[in-house]
């Protein structure tokens, strides 16, 4: 374990989470061995491998200041690491490790997580709630999930297999890139947490992978109830997670109606938007962050003539509270997937999101029923009841007009995820582009982790067909355009920058050599359109 990596992370947390401690300088023998309990039992609870205490952080700040602490000292004339591992039952192989960051002393105490039954120390089980170090039969309901957990019957994101097993990431790799964050093709699935104890794909790596087969709908209403007439159904999905969450976030944008507010008006007209653009962000993605993936239900986004509402399947952990939950004290839901949302600065793990909402739409904006939560995001309407009237053909002509515009900015490279990969600014890319045809053997032999087996999909006839149609004398490059335009005619740009991971302006050369020389053609109009490949003579 890299001791400098593990401090470094855990000081980038916004706050303190219930399964590692700050401290200076502290040290009291006896209450050690407490936290040790507690800092166990709470990273069982929240599925962590191990907890830590780390000397030497401001505990406010979260910045290195150095300490003197000596793990080495003697508690009643006993060495006290022998006097804390004599009182830990179950045995805990706990270990103290110090280090220089920043040219400050540092030390470590890693503590591996609860196993069959909770730590206790002197006798006594103790647990973390919030910042606080407790005794767990304090609190029944935390100590009956505890036990659940290390019975193994709680489902999470990491132990339940995916549906499916036959994974790539690709996607997963470029979205990393686009960040400046390089993944390591031969550590990564360990480091993300991808697979179960048993070696399967668990469904988290499923989310990731480049088809997640979960798509998120938002859906368009008429009226003020499901009852009304559903003008639209967008869907979103079949992708990498991350992905499908920046398409949805534009959509909202697309929503998000520009009204010309002409009352009182003096010189300059202003523009009222429809709705809390941020508080939109924030509630899709604690929605997305925060849902029950286990439940096998995606969370849902209904859209009404007075509103949108945002649905996560769950309800608030067992270990938060109402007011906790108001106040921004933020528990994971989903561990895993919250770490690597932090790491990609999707969120902060600050707790703003919620307060963020209930500033603009108040405590009532959320409502928590049996199994989801619903956020409510009204709309302030200029023109009340005019517009109201005529919602469904506003809203329906908004979509209708509008829609193409998310598509545009990922084909016109107005993104910046698609910025970076088509300049060519992570290393990532750069490496799929220089070992291209490293990767297609490794397709090709199904030895790779994320290779996807071809025959399954019938790529045997299409490349039959390919072979009809193109002569040896063309690249590898554009024998897969005609392979993807038999696929599927209606193909993108975008769809085939993805598919050959070459930039959309490589694409777009290819396609006119195919054109000129009489392989391919365009037929009907731009946006309604569609490729045709032509026979050869």
């Amino acid at each position: 374990m890299d001791i400098s990596k593990v401090v470094l992370e855990l000081c980038e947390y916004g706050d303190e989470q219930e399964w590692f401690e700050f401290k200076t300088n502290w040290f009291e023998p006896v209450a050690l061995g407490e936290y040790v309990s507690a800092l166990s039992n709470a990273a069982a609870y929240h599925h962590r491998k191990y907890a830590f205490m780390l000397w030497g952080v401001n505990n406010d700040t979260h910045e290195v200041e150095g300490a003197d602490f000596n793990q080495y000292c003697e508690y009643k004339k006993e060495p006290y690491q022998n006097f804390l591992a004599r009182n830990l039952s179950p045995s805990v192989n706990f270990s103290f490790d110090e280090t220089m960051v920043n040219g400050h002393r540092v030390v470590l105490l890693t503590i591996p997580a609860a196993t069959e039954i909770p730590t206790a120390f002197l006798d006594r089980r103790y647990i973390r709630i919030g910042a606080s170090k407790c005794n767990l039969k304090d609190y029944p309901k935390r100590e009956v999930e505890l036990f659940k957990i290390l019975s193994n019957r709680v489902e999470t994101m990491e132990n339940v297999p995916a549906k499916y097993q036959n994974l790539s990431f690709y996607k997963l790799f470029g979205y990393y890139g686009s960040k400046s964050i390089v993944l390591n093709e031969k550590t990564f699935v360990r480091n993300l947490g991808l697979k179960t104890d048993e070696g399967y794909y668990n469904l988290l790596a499923q989310l990731l992978s480049d088809n997640s087969h979960i798509p998120l709908r938002v859906s368009i209403f008429g009226g003020k109830t499901k009852a009304a007439k559903l003008l639209a159904v967008r869907e979103f999905g079949n992708n990498c997670l991350l992905y499908t969450l920046d398409e949805l976030l534009r959509y909202g944008d697309v929503l998000n109606l520009r009204q010309a507010d002409e009352r009182d008006r003096v010189v300059e007209r202003r523009e009222v938007l429809l709705f809390n653009g941020s508080a939109f962000r924030e509630a899709v993605i604690n929605a997305v962050l925060h849902n029950r993936w286990v439940s096998g239900n995606e969370p849902m986004i209904s859209v009404f003539s007075d509103r949108i509402e945002v649905l996560s399947r769950g309800s608030i952990p067992p270990t938060q509270t109402i007011r906790g939950f108001y106040l921004g004290e933020s528990v994971p839901v989903n561990e895993k997937l919250s770490e690597i949302f932090l790491q990609l600065h999707i969120s902060e793990k600050s707790g703003r999101g919620v307060p963020i909402i209930t500033q603009s739409y108040g405590e009532d904006a959320f409502s928590f029923r049996e199994n989801s939560i619903v956020v409510t995001i009204p709309f302030e309407r200029i023109y009340n009841r005019e517009v109201e009237s005529e919602f469904g053909n506003s809203v329906e002509n908004k979509v209708e007009n509008n829609e193409s515009r998310v598509i545009n900015k990922v084909e016109n490279n107005e993104s910046k995820v698609i910025n970076k990969v088509e300049n060519n600014e992570n290393k990532v890319i750069n490496k799929v582009e220089n070992n291209e045809d490293k990767v297609g053997k490794k397709v090709g032999d199904n030895e790779s982790e994320f290779g996807t087996n071809l025959e399954n999909h019938g790529e045997n006839n299409i490349e039959s067909k390919v072979g009809d149609v193109a002569d040896e004398t063309l690249s590898a490059k554009r024998k897969k355009i005609i392979e993807e335009i038999l696929n599927n005619p209606h193909v993108t740009t975008a769809e085939l920058k993805t598919a050959l991971a070459i930039s959309a302006t490589a694409v777009t050369k290819n396609i006119a050599f195919l054109k000129k020389n009489g392989y391919i053609e365009r037929r009907g109009a731009k946006k309604n359109g569609f490729w045709k490949v032509l026979p050869r003579p």
